[in-house]
């Protein structure tokens, strides 16, 4: 817990913009102003000065901030204070400005995700240890720890090492989101795949002696009504990407632990949903397998059946996401879904397109993916649209099968995969694809590196402003 609601005694925590310094330190003692110069602070982002009191304790810390935007002040406090979570000494913290209500609780968000630590492995684990706490009005804290979770939740189960993150465990943090927020889970495992028509979920994991399964979450809102619309998020969750018989060199397998990420960010957006009880039926479908190598591993050149009975050529057997997402996409189409939402760590080509660091944002609605971005903006994310661009459609097609799982020509890869998805999302049905790294290859203010959400405040945010 990184979070207090009782202090008496707290000390103040003062955020100060760089070119605001002067004017703040014009207003103070000689005292004050004398030690904030011999201490060399300018105020720069993520440092701080521990001024003391006449009896050597601490009086108050300023804290160097970044410049909020005019037009959204809000977009630049979630990490304004992040560092500070593990860089102050052991005490208890308040926030002293003249910001919002709204502003001081994305400051504490960003507090609270400054605090993650993935350490489960290490043999300190359990040992107590003395963090800075922050204070918080006790009507904000569940707020707060709401978004702080949900972002744990992500970066907990893209970190997991793959031997501890397989199908089946992968099937009880489903199971246990659901008992957390009385919501209905269910499962098709394995051979079950079959006989309930998901065989590209099946063909894809039946090598490994982990079972896949299509794993399902179902939740309404306490509004109980009928006619509350169905939104539907589809996780990719390949709890380990091989490559299959395509194999991948071990620079590009080395984190495919991260494969699932997909599955994580639906369901930490799903903790927010029911958190905050956003008034709509929600329904999760995770496509969960192993990508590994057997004697019953599909190949190239394989030809395998889909839920929605288009038949799929196989070109590469790394291009596995794609089939496994179908089918689950396939169903949530059967279900009457208002919107559909699907989360995938899907293609390095993304990656290429816009860097690590920015989620790819498709969909079949340009409505939709500009006010997906427009909330991206609000929350001071960056998720970027690239364009489902059909003239690119006959990269997909096969001589052999209704379409193939990727293109041989190997240009616009990212797009390439969303149209194969679009293959299988009827069009008058709203569809956001979001292609995410889930991983942060650097640290930054509140964001280590290692397992991460990224697109989830912003989807986030434009679900609240559609249903709210």
């Amino acid at each position: 817990m990184s979070f207090i609601t009782e202090c008496s005694n707290s000390i103040p925590l003062v955020p100060v913009v760089k070119n605001e310094l002067e004017i703040y330190l014009n207003e103070q003692s000689d005292f004050l102003r004398n030690w904030v110069a011999q201490s060399s602070f300018e105020a720069k982002p993520s440092s701080f000065c521990i001024i003391p009191n006449q009896d050597g304790k601490i009086d108050r810390i300023l804290c160097g901030i970044e410049h909020a935007s005019p037009d959204n002040p809000d977009s630049a406090r979630i990490w304004s204070m992040s560092s500070l979570a593990t860089s102050l000494p052991e005490g208890e913290y308040h926030i002293e400005s003249n910001w919002s209500e709204n502003e001081q609780i994305q400051a504490a968000i960003g507090w609270g995700l400054g605090a993650y630590r993935f350490d489960f492995f290490k043999k300190d684990f359990l040992e107590p240890k003395n963090t800075p706490l922050l204070k918080l009005a006790s009507d904000q804290l569940a707020q707060v720890q709401a978004f702080v979770d949900a972002f744990t939740l992500v970066r907990d189960m893209v970190n997991t090492p793959a031997n501890h993150m397989m199908p089946e465990e992968l099937s009880e943090v489903v199971k246990e989101l659901a008992q957390q927020h009385q919501a209905q889970f269910s499962e098709f495992v394995g051979d079950e795949l079959l006989t309930e028509n998901f065989p590209a979920i099946h063909a894809v994991g039946r090598a490994s002696e982990h079972p896949p399964r299509l794993i399902k979450l179902e939740w309404t809102s306490k509004e109980q009504n009928e006619e509350l619309p169905l939104l539907t998020l589809v996780g990719k969750g390949v709890c380990f990407d091989t490559g299959g018989l395509d194999l991948k060199p071990s620079k590009f397998m080395r984190n495919m632990k991260k494969d699932m990420g997909g599955a994580a960010h639906v369901l930490g957006l799903a903790h927010l949903i029911m958190c905050f009880d956003l008034p709509l039926r929600l329904q999760v479908l995770i496509a969960a397998a192993d990508n590994a190598i057997s004697g019953d591993a599909f190949r190239p050149g394989d030809i395998i059946d889909t839920r929605a009975h288009k038949t799929v050529e196989i070109d590469n057997t790394d291009a596995e996401g794609r089939l496994v997402l179908c089918d689950a996409l396939s169903l949530a189409c059967e279900t009457s879904s208002s919107l559909i939402i699907d989360f995938a760590t899907l293609t390095g080509a993304a990656r290429v397109a816009v860097g690590t660091e920015i989620p790819a944002l498709f969909s079949n609605s340009r409505t939709l993916a500009r006010d997906i971005q427009q909330a991206s903006d609000n929350t001071g994310e960056t998720l970027w649209p690239l364009p489902l661009h059909h003239s690119y459609r006959y990269q997909l097609d096969s001589p052999v099968a209704d379409i193939t799982n990727c293109s041989a020509e190997g240009y616009g890869g990212a797009i390439t995969a969303a149209l194969y998805l679009n293959e299988f999302v009827d069009q008058d049905i709203e569809w956001a694809h979001i292609d995410v790294m889930a991983w942060n290859n650097r640290a930054r203010a509140g964001r280590p590196k290692g397992g991460e959400a990224m697109g989830l405040l912003s989807v986030f945010n434009y679900l609240q402003q559609r249903f709210l």
